[in-house]
Order: structure tokens, then C-alpha cells, then sequence
């Protein structure tokens, strides 16, 4: 008996639906990381791309717990001399809802060509409207 090592050509994907709503922005991200990879299915392989698409819809209602609205920051440089730019977590939410959720899954993928291949399996909507209706995404419960 020898371990059989998945194929590209041999994953079925799937479409997944999460409502972000109040659930908490850590344990969203880490079962949609663990979706993205494939972790979930039984040809689970760890060099080939056998995740699943995620939608994630009310991305603006998603929570963060303690102080972390006013306390956590998110960095980005603009390129120039001095162009480092920060915004605070409540401000984010506000203006870009996708992004916090963005950040917090691709944290917890691999930092390498196939993690950048898997968040792109990722779409985040801030209300609770998609135009992935023809996917026919299955619900993905996650508990608040």
C-alpha cells in the first residue's frame, strides 16, 4: 500500500458561502484558511492546491474582540522615503471591510506561489449580496 499524492487535474472544487456576521474575525479566518488549503477533504496534500472557493458575504459586521478596533493597526508603504502609512482596525472596517479579512486569511496561508494562488479562490463582499449565485455555493457554518 503506498500513499497516493493528489493531482492537479484531480481536485473537484467546490463553492462555499460564509456570512461574516458577528462572527469573530480570528475564527473566521482560520477555518476559511483551512478551507482555501483543502485541510477539510481526505486527498489533502500539502504541495498541490486542493482547497475549495470561499464567499464571504456581511464582511463589514464582523467582529473583533477587546480593544482591537482602536488598538490593532495595519501597515502598508507607499514606495517613497518616509511613506510608511497606518490606519487603525475600526477605520479599515469602515472603509474597506474585504481587506480585514483579506489580511487576517492570508496571514494564515503559506507565504509562497501556491498561497498566493489560494487566497485568489477567496471573494469578500461587504453586504449580504453576491454575483456568485450560478456556483451554487454549499453554507459553511462557523460558530460565533
Amino acid at each position: 500500500m503506498s500513499t497516493v499524492s493528489a493531482k492537479k487535474e484531480d481536485v473537484e472544487r467546490k463553492w462555499f458561502l460564509v456570512d461574516a456576521n458577528n462572527v469573530v474575525l480570528g475564527r473566521l479566518a482560520a477555518k476559511v484558511a483551512s478551507v482555501l488549503k483543502g485541510k477539510h477533504k481526505a486527498i489533502y496534500t500539502p504541495h498541490v492546491d486542493t482547497g475549495d472557493f470561499i464567499i464571504i458575504v456581511n464582511a463589514e459586521k464582523v467582529q473583533l474582540t477587546g480593544n482591537k478596533l482602536e488598538d490593532k493597526q495595519y501597515f502598508h508603504h507607499s514606495g517613497y522615503p518616509g511613506g510608511l502609512k497606518c490606519i487603525t482596525a475600526g477605520k479599515l472596517l469602515k472603509t474597506k471591510p474585504g481587506e480585514v479579512i483579506q489580511s487576517a486569511v492570508r496571514g494564515m496561508l503559506p507565504k509562497n506561489p501556491l498561497g498566493r494562488d489560494m487566497i485568489l479562490k477567496m471573494k469578500v463582499y461587504a453586504g449580504p449580496d453576491h454575483p456568485h449565485a450560478a456556483q451554487k455555493p454549499e453554507i459553511l457554518k462557523i460558530e460565533a
